[in-house]
């Protein structure tokens, strides 16, 4: 056995998830150690979008938009339907911003960097191999790679679908693969109509959609998702890589020059936080983020999910204190109850509607009815406000639907690219 240190939360993985609970917990005052795999920065599947709820997240965690050098503020999304009924949708425009993209890379890395500014101890490149209460019952070991332990009162595991800490407490589902299965690549030298972030309901992609978000310097990211269902098999979409530029509409967006620069990913999307174990070990472990499953089911977004449920498991600790498991694991497992799997619910019974023969279309067109309902549209996809906002009373405030994006004293970094 190599060296052991203490700490008061072990947390498992540095993604947006991971640093926001190490972020939160040293800011009040707790040692955290954060163990990371990968070394940062590292490449991240993701489609790299940041909504208004996660934009204001990472606001709050102290995130400097110019030091990501991949950022790039977004004004809306052109969806289109699978028959080809297209919506502009617009976000409000001012001096906030209600939508964003970044590289994963660059974003990871600097709130890692943001972690470690609060007082964290990082540890990476070093992946955690077991997991096991200690002796005493008081608190949580975990082994990593290298023959390190780390003792802690809790952990927090922020590790990903496939959580290694899930695994090694037995909590894990069999022959899970995630609810949707997704993929995307960059590509380079796109034209002017790339700049706008764009969004396709594909036929063989129906539940799910194709996608085009905005980078810098004439770069995007283009992908796809599609939705698993148990009596419907994903057809020939499961994950692989399909020719965009063979697709004459996203084709046409792209530009003529475009051009693929990076390897195609794949990779799961886990979205069922309602009916997910969001503990272990009496309430010594907390699940978040995707570990905890907690991705939109009917966009499949993360990163606004991945930070709430870090932040509700690293204050629930926090308020519980080191001989509070239990209540630790009551209070997260109620406020996700009555939060975030709610969002979670109505987003699947919308997710539903769109799988609906023609439903895309019927759908945009009652968008598209007038100006307002676009704008109010464009709010609720971005994630202006819960999902489930109207049913949620006790997350109403009295400027739920007039609250400025985030960066409102900070103005967000122009790009000529």
């Amino acid at each position: 056995m190599g060296a052991s240190q203490a700490a008061d939360v072990a947390v498992v993985g540095a993604g947006p998830a991971g640093s926001a609970a190490a972020i939160t917990l040293a800011r009040l005052g707790r040692r955290v150690v954060l163990i990371d795999k990968a070394t940062f920065p590292r490449d991240k599947c993701c489609g790299d979008g940041l909504t208004t709820a996660a934009l204001r997240r990472v606001q709050d965690l102290g995130l400097d938009p110019g030091s990501v050098k991949s950022w790039e503020p977004v004004d809306g999304a052109i969806v289109v339907a699978t028959d080809g009924f297209q919506v502009d949708l617009r976000l409000p425009q001012g001096q906030t911003q209600f939508a964003a993209s970044a590289r994963r890379a660059d974003l990871d890395a600097e709130l890692v960097n943001l972690a470690r500014r609060a007082g964290a101890d990082v540890i990476e490149g070093h992946a955690v191999v077991a997991a096991a209460p200690i002796s005493d019952g008081a608190g949580v070991a975990l082994d990593l790679d290298d023959g390190q332990r780390v003792r802690s009162h809790y952990a927090i595991a922020c590790d990903g679908a496939w959580s290694p800490v899930r695994k090694a407490l037995g909590l894990s589902d069999a022959g899970y693969l995630g609810d949707w299965q997704a993929g995307r690549q960059y590509f380079e030298h796109v034209g002017p109509k790339a700049k706008r972030l764009w969004v396709w309901f594909e036929p063989d992609m129906i539940p799910g959609y194709a996608w085009s978000f905005p980078l810098p310097d004439g770069t995007a990211n283009v992908g796809y998702g599609v939705i698993r269902h148990p009596d419907r098999p994903l057809g020939e979409l499961k994950g692989q890589r399909i020719d965009f530029l063979d697709r004459p509409h996203m084709a046409d967006v792209l530009g003529p020059a475009a051009a693929a620069s990076s390897p195609w990913k794949a990779w799961p999307i886990p979205a069922r936080i309602g009916t997910t174990v969001l503990s272990g070990l009496g309430g010594r472990v907390l699940f978040a983020g995707d570990a905890a499953r907690a991705c939109d089911p009917m966009t499949g977004e993360g990163i606004a999910q991945a930070i709430e449920t870090a932040e509700l498991a690293a204050r629930a600790i926090a308020t519980a204190g080191p001989h509070g498991p239990e209540a630790a694991a009551a209070r997260y497992q109620r406020q996700v109850r009555w939060g975030l799997a709610l969002d979670d619910h109505l987003a699947r019974d919308l997710a539903a509607v769109l799988a609906r023969r023609g439903g895309s279309t019927k759908a945009m067109q009652i968008v598209d009815a007038n100006g307002w309902f676009r704008r109010q549209f464009a709010r609720w996809m971005f994630e202006d406000y819960p999902r489930a906002a109207l049913v949620t009373p006790h997350r109403w405030r009295r400027t739920l639907f007039t609250r400025p994006g985030a960066y409102a004293t900070t103005a967000p970094p122009t790009r000529d690219g």
